[in-house]
């Protein structure tokens, strides 16, 4: 298992183990996490999901995909580090892994 730091935009952190293979979405949603709503169900196909990714991270995480960057067009305030939770899938080498929900999602 591996440790994701999820950080409100009022700054709380929650922190939450998310099995190799689970995206983070699917870890989000199974714990309520508020702030993502996944309304696709991780079909890639909406924007409920969007987080920022820990500037840290980037390199691990890798860049996001042709659909994902379409999606990422409806997302309010994306940024060069937003990706979708849905397309994040966990492995050890994400252990630590720290995103920021976005304020227009709470």
């Amino acid at each position: 298992m591996s440790r994701v730091t999820f950080i409100s935009p009022n700054g709380a952190m929650t922190i939450i183990e998310v099995p190799a293979g689970q995206s983070l979405m699917q870890a989000a949603v199974a714990r309520g996490l508020p702030g993502i709503d996944a309304d696709c169900g991780g079909a890639c196909a909406c924007a409920t999901c969007h987080v920022f990714v820990d500037p840290a991270w980037m390199g691990r995480i890798g860049l996001a995909g042709g659909m994902e960057q379409s999606m990422l067009g409806f997302a309010e305030g994306a940024a060069p580090n937003s990706r979708l939770a849905c397309q994040i899938k966990m492995s050890d080498g994400l252990d630590g892994l720290v995103v920021r929900l976005p304020e227009a999602q709470h």
